[in-house]
């Protein structure tokens, strides 16, 4: 049995990123950015407007006040998208909208709110400056400028940026594909009726989402039975993917197959873990392709999937950032574990005047799914305690962001 640190170690350390591909746009938002871009354009591509108003000559407008207003002659009116007819001479103006370009002769833009307009004549009752409200050609990004760097995650905003310089298209690492097998002949499909003895296959359901979660795409294998030649024939189906995980057949029961179709297919790392839930857990690499050997129990399989298939899937998928952001919270009861084992218990997290506190959030029985899915994040308690006394601090592995 081998310590937390030294299990997600070890994985990483057999975990490779995967090659990049050019994808379309919008598929490439959540990936990682495999390639240095450099703009091919300036961007804004032209001088325009930074708001609706006039364009004028700051020069005609020197001493304008609400006392003694400037009136210009307004030339014509231009909306975005379109260029002016006309040029602003000395005493004009032309009504602009945001985002419209610049018109000749031109230097700056008013803004409507210090404006009157009656007919072809607007009365201005402010000065302005040379460029104001104007936003120059290049001024955000230069042809030939680096846009993004390579190894950035691709949200909203650098999407936008991609779209605004013309790039339909981008190379980014792919998203992993991982494999879910579930085992054992107790299991049944969640459609399928509830027979004496049976159990629905919840864990094929709650791994696939905290694989979409982690930015991957989940194939879902079925249900692999409790012989060896059926184990051995779905697992091999799995070894096609980008990584494998299984649930249930990895402790020590009779009938658990799963560890011995493991062993005798490639080189499993190790089998257990110090930590509670999730101590019978076998990583190793078969064929090429890391397989993560998770309990059956779902909330140990939950908890187990946080703490090493989440970071692999992160590692391979080129993030940096590979974990959940984690916070300290007071304790508003006492906690008492077994020792020499790091515990993950469930927890509900509120934040008050600045401060986190937590308490459990249920029972914490490893084959209960309700507590998990009621808790805010995962309270960590380190191997050297056996007692966490109300008002001590401690981790907590935060499982979605809080609301105030």
């Amino acid at each position: 049995m081998i310590g937390v640190e030294e299990a997600l170690r070890t994985i990483l350390d057999n975990i490779v990123v995967l090659p990049p591909q050019e994808v379309e746009l919008l598929e490439a938002a959540g990936l990682v950015l495999a390639e240095d871009v450099v703009s091919p354009v300036d961007l804004p591509p032209f001088h325009n407007s930074a708001m609706d108003g006039f364009a004028v000559r700051a020069a005609d407008l020197s001493g304008a006040s609400e006392a003694s207003p400037v009136s210009l002659r307004v030339l014509e009116d231009l909306p975005a998208g379109y260029v002016a007819k006309s040029k602003v001479e000395p005493g004009t103006a032309i009504r602009i909208m945001t985002g419209a370009p610049i018109p000749e002769g031109a230097d700056s833009v008013v803004m409507v709110e210090r404006t009157e307009q009656e007919g072809e004549l607007v009365r201005v009752n402010a000065p302005v400056n040379d460029g104001e409200n104007v936003r120059y050609r290049g001024e955000e990004l230069g042809e030939g400028e680096p846009a993004l760097a390579r190894g950035v995650t691709l949200g909203p905003a650098q999407i936008g940026l991609l779209a605004a310089i013309g790039r339909g298209t981008v190379k980014a690492i792919r998203r992993p594909v991982v494999g879910i097998l579930s085992t054992g002949d107790e299991v049944v499909e969640v459609g399928e009726p509830l027979a004496p003895g049976k159990i629905r296959n919840s864990n094929s359901y709650s791994l696939a989402a905290q694989v979409i979660e982690a930015g991957a795409v989940p194939k879902r294998l079925g249900i692999a039975r409790d012989t060896q030649e059926d184990v051995t024939r779905k697992l091999g189906d799995g070894l096609e993917c980008d990584a494998l995980i299984t649930t249930g057949g990895v402790s020590v029961g009779d009938y658990d197959m799963v560890k011995a179709v493991l062993s005798s297919l490639g080189r499993m790392v190790f089998w257990k873990v110090a930590m509670r839930p999730g101590k019978p857990l076998a990583f190793g690499v078969i064929q090429g392709t890391p397989v993560f050997g998770l309990p059956g129990n779902p909330t140990s399989s939950m908890v187990s999937f946080e703490q090493f298939v989440k970071p692999a899937i992160r590692k391979m998928s080129g993030h940096v950032s590979l974990g959940r952001v984690q916070i300290e919270a007071v304790l508003e009861e006492d906690i008492r574990v077994k020792p020499k084992l790091r515990y993950f218990l469930r927890a509900v997290v509120q934040r008050r005047d600045g401060t986190y506190f937590a308490r459990l959030a249920g029972p914490q029985g490893s084959g209960m799914l309700k507590p998990i899915a009621g808790a805010d994040g995962l309270l960590v308690v380190p191997e050297e305690l056996t007692e966490v006394k109300a008002g001590e601090r401690l981790n907590v592995q935060l499982l979605h962001p809080l609301e105030e």
